[in-house]
C-alpha cells in the first residue's frame, strides 16, 4: 500500500519557497480527557523562524490547555471564592489536575481575549428589538416590542499591589523548593492601589429577560455612555415600540442619555433603589423598627407603598405619596420631603 503524501510545507513569507522540514517534534496538550501527547513536524528557514502548522489546525490560539478545558475552568471559577478552590473543583469534577496559579493564568487570558473580541465587535448579538415582545398586565406577550436599558455602578474586588507581591513571593518559594533552575518570572505588573474599584454595567433586556446584552467598563461616565450608544445600535433600540430606561437615580446616567442622544421614551427608578429610598424615609419619619414587626406603622407604610408601586404603577404611587405627605407635620414632613424629593 503506498504511503499517504504529507501536506505541502508552509512557504517562506518573502521568497515563497517551501520551509525546510526539521522532522517530528513532541508536544503535550492538557484536555478535559487528561493530558494528550502529540507528535508534529516542525518547519524552519533562516530569517523566518520555525512553525508547527498542525498546532494552528488544532487550536488557533496554540495554547497548551485545550479550548474545552479553558471553558470548563472559566465556568467553575465563576462560582469559586479563589483560584485554588476553582482548581480543586476542576479536579473533582473532571479529574484534571491543575494548579491554582495555572488556572488563574488560563482564566485571565480568556478574559483578555473576550475583551479584545468585544472591543473589536467580533462578538455577535443573537437578538434585536424585533424579538423583544412586551407583556401585558396578564403576563401574556403582546404585539408591541419593548426594550429596557439599565446602567449602574458596582464595586468589584481587584488585586492590590501587596497581594501581587505576596503571590510572587509564594511562587518564588515553590520554585526554590523544587531544587532545579527555572526560567525567570516575567516582569511584575503593578497592582491596584485599593481593594475595590467601581465598574459600570450597561444592560439591555426585554420583559421576560429571555434576551440580554451586558457590557462592563472600568472607565468613567463618558465611557459608559459610549457603551450605551454602541449596544443600543447593536440591538436596534430605535426600532422598538417602547424604549424604557430603568436606573438607580444617579445624576450622571440621565446626563449620558442626553449626551449620547439615546431614543428613550421614559426613564424610571428601578424597584431595588425605590425600596431603598422608601426604607430610608421610613427610618427617618417613623424611627428604627424590627423588619419582622408587621404591626409597626413604618413597616406597614413601606409595605403598602411598595405594593402600590409594583402592582398599580407610578400614577397610583404618586397619589399615595401626596396623600401621605398631607398627613405629616413638622420635622416628620420635612424628613419625608427631603428623602423622597
Amino acid at each position: 500500500m503506498p504511503r499517504k503524501r504529507l501536506s505541502p510545507p508552509p512557504q517562506h513569507p518573502e521568497t515563497r519557497r517551501p520551509l525546510q522540514n526539521k522532522g517530528p517534534e513532541a508536544r503535550s496538550v492538557l484536555t478535559v480527557n487528561g493530558r494528550i501527547g502529540l507528535v508534529r513536524r516542525r518547519y524552519a528557514a533562516a530569517g523566518a523562524g520555525s512553525c508547527h502548522p498542525l498546532d494552528t489546525w488544532l487550536d488557533g490560539a496554540e495554547e497548551s490547555v485545550s479550548l474545552g478545558l479553558r471553558e470548563l475552568a472559566c465556568r467553575l471559577n465563576l462560582a469559586s471564592r479563589n483560584f485554588d478552590r476553582a482548581a480543586d473543583n476542576l479536579a473533582r469534577a473532571a479529574q484534571v489536575p491543575l494548579s491554582g496559579e495555572l488556572l488563574r493564568q488560563v482564566v485571565e487570558a480568556e478574559g483578555r481575549a473576550a475583551r479584545r473580541a468585544a472591543q473589536a465587535g467580533r462578538v455577535p448579538v443573537a437578538w434585536t428589538a424585533a424579538d423583544c415582545r412586551a407583556h401585558g398586565p396578564d403576563g401574556q406577550p403582546t404585539d408591541r416590542t419593548r426594550v429596557y436599558l439599565g446602567c449602574d455602578g458596582v464595586q468589584v474586588p481587584v488585586v492590590t499591589d501587596a497581594e501581587k507581591q505576596a503571590r510572587r513571593r509564594k511562587v518564588k518559594a515553590r520554585r526554590r523548593r523544587r531544587g532545579r533552575k527555572c526560567r525567570p518570572l516575567p516582569r511584575a505588573k503593578p497592582g491596584a492601589d485599593q481593594r475595590y474599584k467601581e465598574f459600570k454595567v450597561v444592560t439591555l433586556y426585554d420583559d421576560a429577560c429571555d434576551h440580554r446584552l451586558v457590557s462592563v467598563t472600568r472607565g468613567d461616565c463618558a465611557e459608559a455612555g459610549r457603551l450605551m450608544r454602541r449596544d443600543a445600535g447593536r440591538v436596534r433600540l430605535d426600532q422598538a415600540d417602547d424604549r424604557v430606561a430603568v436606573v438607580d437615580g444617579a445624576e450622571w446616567i440621565p446626563h449620558q442619555f442626553q449626551q449620547q442622544s439615546l431614543p428613550l421614551d421614559a426613564v424610571g427608578l428601578d424597584f431595588y433603589h425605590l425600596a431603598e429610598y422608601v426604607h430610608k424615609t421610613r427610618r427617618a419619619v417613623y424611627g428604627e423598627a424590627d423588619p419582622a414587626d408587621e404591626a409597626h406603622p413604618g413597616n406597614r407604610w413601606a409595605a403598602r407603598l411598595l405594593h402600590v408601586a409594583k402592582h398599580q404603577g407610578y400614577a397610583a404611587l404618586d397619589e399615595e405619596l401626596c396623600a401621605w405627605l398631607k398627613g405629616l407635620r413638622g420635622a416628620r414632613r420635612r424628613a419625608g420631603l427631603m428623602l423622597l424629593g
